[in-house]
Parts: C-alpha cells; sequence; structure tokens
C-alpha cells in the first residue's frame, strides 16, 4: 500500500497538513478542473494530491467536510495529464449535495445526481484496469454500490489521490482520512464489498 507522503501537489492549497491520521486541506479561491465544455474555458487549478502508481490499482479514501457554496467539491482523482482525468465526489450543486463525477478526455463531461446519504462524511473507491475505470461510492465504507462504470486512456503511470477544489470561494475544509491505494479488488461489478 502506497501512503499519502509519497504524494506530490499539483497546486498546493493554501493549508495542507499530512499526518498519520490523513489529510486536511483548506482550498484555496477559484479552485478548479474543467476543461470546455458548456462553459468554455479551461481550469486546472484544483488541489491535487497526487501518488504515482502503475495500471491496475484500487484507491479509496474517507473524505469529511461541510459543503455550503455552489461547486464545492471534495474527493478521488486519477491524473495521466492536464488533458486525461477524472475527479469525482460530492459537490454542491442549486443547493443540494451531489454525487458527480467528471471524466475529461480532451473535453470534460460531468454526471450527477443526488447523494443519498450524509454528504459530510463519505467514502470513495476507484478501480482502474486494462482501460476500465469503475466508480463507487459508500456511506459506511463496506457497502460499495456502483456510480460510473467507463473507458479511461491506458498509461503506463497514473497519479491518484485526493482532490478538493472551490471554484466559487476559499476556505472549504476537508479531512481525508481512511486512505488506501493497492493492487485492483478484481470484484465481479455486482459484489459491493
Amino acid at each position: 500500500m502506497q501512503s499519502l507522503q509519497t504524494g506530490q501537489w499539483l497546486n498546493p492549497p493554501p493549508r495542507a497538513e499530512l499526518s498519520p491520521d490523513g489529510l486536511l486541506v483548506e482550498t484555496g479561491r477559484g479552485s478548479d478542473f474543467w476543461r470546455e465544455t458548456h462553459y468554455g474555458f479551461t481550469r486546472d487549478s484544483g488541489h491535487f494530491l497526487g501518488v504515482e502508481t502503475p495500471d491496475g490499482f484500487t484507491a479509496q479514501v474517507r473524505m469529511r467536510a461541510r459543503f455550503e457554496t455552489l461547486y464545492d467539491q471534495a474527493g478521488l482523482m486519477v491524473r495521466i495529464d492536464e488533458r486525461r482525468w477524472i475527479k469525482a465526489g460530492i459537490e454542491l450543486s442549486d443547493g443540494q449535495a451531489c454525487l458527480g463525477s467528471v471524466l475529461t478526455v480532451d473535453r470534460s463531461d460531468w454526471a450527477t445526481g443526488p447523494f443519498e446519504g450524509d454528504p459530510s462524511d463519505v467514502w470513495m473507491r476507484m478501480s482502474l484496469g486494462g482501460g476500465v475505470l469503475r466508480l463507487q461510492a459508500s456511506r459506511d465504507g463496506r457497502h460499495w454500490p456502483l456510480v460510473r462504470l467507463c473507458p479511461f486512456p491506458s498509461s503506463e503511470r497514473y497519479l491518484v489521490g485526493p482532490m478538493a477544489c472551490t471554484p466559487e470561494r476559499a476556505g472549504l475544509e476537508v479531512r481525508f482520512s481512511d486512505w488506501s491505494l493497492g493492487p485492483h479488488l478484481r470484484k465481479d461489478l455486482h459484489d459491493l464489498t
């Protein structure tokens, strides 16, 4: 298992405290990841602590935060470069904390829907192998419903880790804990453990 201690920051946040218990992040204003679609702009200013890993991995993390402002977001990211990445987690949209993901291969898409749980305490899991990414979310770290299954560009190496953004403000405090990064789980698609 690879530690967050080995991670490298893309756009370090104004405050980040890494300890054996996890990672505390406080976001900066105008931080975001997005490429072109609908809005017409590109932003690559979000906070991301990336741990390098080869293909065939599963990463998961628990995150706790109070989402209060439009587009407040926190979760996991897998990244090859500025044109190929996916981010997923909780994002505040239209006054509601939603479970969402943005897949970017040259341009960004956005898939989102209501989260049926406490959005202030959520677990995220990403499994990637052989060009297929499986995204899951959990309310308790034990039951893992599917959120998204999608193709993702193949690469010998990826960066994966916690991500947080606040396009409309500064000061979202996110606590990431229970980080793990290891070999792909290789579970059946309908195995929700």
